[in-house]
């Protein structure tokens, strides 16, 4: 297997080298054709290594990064006062083909505006799109755009289709993945002027088009693609988490409330144990920046070290199964059928 080097922002995120670098030993130590640079303060990196009994080696190399991208920094200052951040860096990795791919946990909207930056849209895309993946009745839903992009033109949504059906065909072997446009109903008729117009260049563009889609549709597993601008997307992801963190709240009181519940906690234990790994958001951390030139994921700010796993097996993933060049092929397709 051919080899894979992804750059990782060591220092992003809510724990930084702590869970970065535990997370890319694991890595590299469960697939040998996979090498990982850690960039950020050397210092920070060489302690977590050592405390992880491990030194720098062939697939793990140390670069070292003098500056930090605060999560709470506004993007247009990280961008232009922080070249030499430890994500500015790990991009640059990625601009300059020393690695394939980079993960941060840092600064969404940083991350974002640098990766544009540095490694430009693909042709034929406007926008880059963050796309999600969520768990749902028949597996898994991929999501776009959760918080790129508030205001979205309808050729800016058929391009976040084109985007989210080449990942979800990569990532899960669909041959033609059914893309579905969030709608406050299903009907032709409902949506706004935006939103009715995507629908019709969706109609229109090859894709496996569902058409619209409602909230509930997400989980259920109803289309593998979901697409929406970027505020009604976000706001649907962070409902989605506040639901869930306040059922597992709700559920353990109930289970702590009397000895008889307790009991029937207890009894129940493995089939619990069962969903919460089935449910578990940690397996699908790690937001792929879609429509750049180069393999972009975006980590969980809280991710520990077992989820922020994930996130770079997803950049891997989408490495090896070369997402950039299906995305280009497929709005090439389109813009020659359009001719």
């Amino acid at each position: 297997m051919a080899q894979v080097v992804v750059a990782i922002d060591c220092m992003g995120g809510d724990h930084g080298p702590r869970v970065t670098v535990p997370a890319a030993i694991a890595a590299v130590d469960a697939d040998p054709s996979l090498s990982i640079v850690l960039v950020g303060l050397s210092d920070a990196i060489g302690a977590a290594l050592q405390a992880a009994g491990r030194t720098e080696g062939d697939r793990l190399r140390v670069l070292h990064a003098p500056e930090v991208v605060e999560m709470d920094e506004a993007p247009a200052g990280a961008l232009r006062n922080k070249k030499k951040s430890s994500m500015r860096m790990s991009i640059n990795l990625v601009k300059s083909g020393e690695a394939h791919a980079c993960v941060s946990a840092g600064n969404t909207g940083a991350l974002m505006a640098t990766s544009r930056f540095v490694l430009k849209t693909l042709p034929g895309i406007e926008r880059p799109a963050i796309c999600g993946v969520l768990p749902s009745l028949k597996g898994r839903t991929y999501m776009l755009d959760l918080g790129a992009n508030v205001d979205c033109t309808p050729l800016q949504l058929l391009q976040f289709g084109i985007m989210g059906a080449s990942l979800a065909g990569a990532l899960d072997h669909v041959e033609s993945p059914s893309v579905g446009l969030l709608n406050i109903g299903v009907e032709d008729i409902k949506g706004n002027d935006t939103v009715k117009q995507a629908a019709e260049l969706l109609r229109l563009s090859g894709l496996n088009f569902y058409g619209n889609v409602e909230g509930d549709d997400i989980y259920k597993g109803t289309v593998d693609v979901v697409v929406c601008d970027g505020f009604v997307g976000n706001v649907a992801l962070k409902s989605s988490e506040g639901l869930a963190q306040m059922l597992g709240v709700m559920l353990r009181r109930e289970v702590e409330r009397t000895w008889w519940t307790k009991l029937a906690g207890l009894c129940a234990l493995p089939v619990m144990r069962a969903f919460k790994r089935t449910v578990d958001h940690r397996r699908y951390n790690g937001a792929s920046l879609l429509g750049l030139q180069g393999v972009v994921v975006k980590s969980h700010g809280s991710a520990d070290a077992f989820g922020f796993g994930f996130a770079i097996s997803r950049a891997v993933e989408e490495v090896r199964m070369g997402l950039a060049g299906r995305i280009s092929e497929r709005v090439n397709a389109l813009q020659q059928g359009a001719a």
